[in-house]
């Protein structure tokens, strides 16, 4: 889809270090259509540099973090809570996760 979007750009993809990035398939994809693509690995075990990191702690500590669920379906609801607070609030969201400033 990428590169339908931008045929004549080089596109830039900025990976963490995860198995599947390096994957056969990957290497497969890079080695057929690798001209119009370049990923950048970020260094192992850098959470630092990748801001999911950062929403996956504001996850934990909003909802996980001492708060006792009674089941699957209660934790299903505060995950369906803090997605929706998020979505609602896009400013915020980029300024926990260092994005803005």
């Amino acid at each position: 889809m990428l590169k339908e979007r931008y045929p004549d750009r080089l596109i830039v993809l900025v990976l963490d270090n995860a198995r599947i990035h390096h994957a056969k398939m990957v290497k497969e994809f890079l080695r057929e259509e690798g001209q119009c693509f370049h990923f950048i690995y970020l260094p192992p075990y850098s959470p630092q540099l990748n801001p999911i990191e950062r929403l996956w702690k504001w996850l934990k500590d909003t909802v996980i973090a001492n708060v006792f669920h009674k089941d699957r379906n209660d934790i299903i609801q505060a995950i369906t809570r803090f997605v929706n607070y998020i979505h609602e609030r896009p400013e915020e969201v980029l300024q926990r996760l260092g994005c803005a400033g």
